[in-house]
């Protein structure tokens, strides 16, 4: 017996959520358990580094909003998605919004000289891969067959 075509992707909270929590719980980590700066590296490199990868993930971010505003594709992924969109950032990754938000988080990492968020990060990740892209994926074959399995053999997940 095959699963019944999803309607949505079934995800009913925003996925950003997961970095944010992720980041308060490296926050809370830092400031009640144990502090962990990130010695021994130049704090203007680290300043540098965390505005360039906070700013590149923002702009990689909005790339990929605007580029599903243009295709009128849902971006929350509560709602159906009315075409696979492999045209901006969408030819590089599947994901760019969510590589957009892990370089900002890092970078907010470093600005803030905090190790904790870059531990707390692979649990995001894992986190967000488990409770989201799987979904969006399953809903995505569904919905789009081939074209989707065309679209995953031609783009990285990731990078």
């Amino acid at each position: 017996m095959t699963d019944p075509a999803p309607a949505h992707p079934g995800v009913h909270f925003p996925p950003p959520t997961l970095f944010v929590v992720g980041f308060l719980l490296a926050v809370a980590l830092d400031r009640w358990v144990l502090t962990l700066p990130l010695g021994g590296i130049d704090r203007t490199a680290l300043l540098i580094t965390g505005w360039m990868l906070v700013i590149a993930g923002i702009l990689l971010l909005m790339w990929a909003m605007l580029t599903f505003a243009r295709a009128r594709t849902a971006i929350y992924p509560s709602r159906p998605a009315r075409t696979i969109v492999a045209t901006g950032p969408f030819r590089f990754s599947r994901n760019p919004m969510y590589v957009g938000f892990s370089a900002a988080y890092i970078g907010l990492s470093l600005l803030m000289s905090m190790a904790w968020p870059l531990v707390v990060l692979p649990l995001v990740l894992l986190s967000l891969y488990t409770l989201v892209i799987r979904r969006e994926e399953h809903y995505l074959g569904h919905a789009f067959g081939d074209e989707y399995a065309a679209y995953r053999s031609r783009v990285r997940r990731w990078l």
